[in-house]
């Protein structure tokens, strides 16, 4: 309990229970849903005080999402988050785990990314979206153009995320808005999946706040320099 703020604690429950009256609301029968968004919200907090704990519960959630994404059509989620974030999340918590504050596990040393690096960045998640299009087309993915998008920005997240940029948290922002819209599209056929736009609607507010928060401990580390 110490570990967290009260206002972070507050952030944390208030998910929690958007995420639960949602499910409910909605008269969400799905309940694979529900515990990946419980999981989910869970790890963003973590995330926002650095911990290598989300990542743990970024691969939990990735395997999930990957199954719930499936069974709405959503293929380029799926191998998205399968073949792309879940990976990348093993190797961003063997990263975490690798550079502690100070010795501290329970906090990542932040990473400030040099200039150099944006140009291979981007000519990188040029290459990922192009490949992964292809792929999204022959599986005749539903939405192609916003599956192609949330590609794009789940990329330069989790690329991000590996790097220990506290910009990660904005790319995962931009990633929640593209999901956001493809989960409304996919709960007008199935209302169900309006739980599914309500819990990324929470993530948008935690990783805004996981920047802010990023960018107070970068100020710290940087004092303690």
């Amino acid at each position: 309990m110490k570990y967290f703020t009260k206002g972070e604690l507050c952030l944390w429950g208030g998910s929690v229970l958007t995420v639960l009256t949602a499910f409910f609301l909605f008269h969400g029968g799905n309940y694979l849903n529900l515990t990946a968004s419980l999981i989910g919200v869970t790890s963003l907090i973590f995330a926002a005080k650095g911990s290598p704990a989300a990542q743990f519960m970024m691969i939990i959630f990735s395997i999930l999402y990957g199954v719930i994404s499936w069974h709405s059509a959503y293929y380029g989620e799926m191998v998205t988050y399968l073949g792309m974030t879940m990976p990348m999340a093993v190797v961003s918590l063997i990263s975490w785990l690798r550079h502690p504050y100070q010795g501290d596990k329970s906090q990542v040393e932040i990473n400030h990314i040099k200039k150099q690096e944006i140009p291979f960045l981007a000519v990188l998640t040029i290459i990922v979206t192009m490949i992964f299009y292809f792929i999204l087309k022959f599986f005749h993915t539903a939405n192609l153009l916003f599956s192609t998008i949330s590609v794009t920005t789940s990329f330069v997240a989790v690329y991000l995320t590996f790097r220990r940029s506290p910009y990660y948290a904005l790319a995962y922002a931009g990633n929640d808005i593209v999901l956001i819209i493809l989960w409304i599209l996919a709960a007008l056929k199935e209302p169900d999946n309006l739980s599914v736009v309500v819990c990324f609607a929470v993530f948008l507010i935690n990783d805004i706040y996981g920047f802010r928060s990023w960018k107070k401990m970068e100020k710290k580390q940087r004092e303690k320099i």
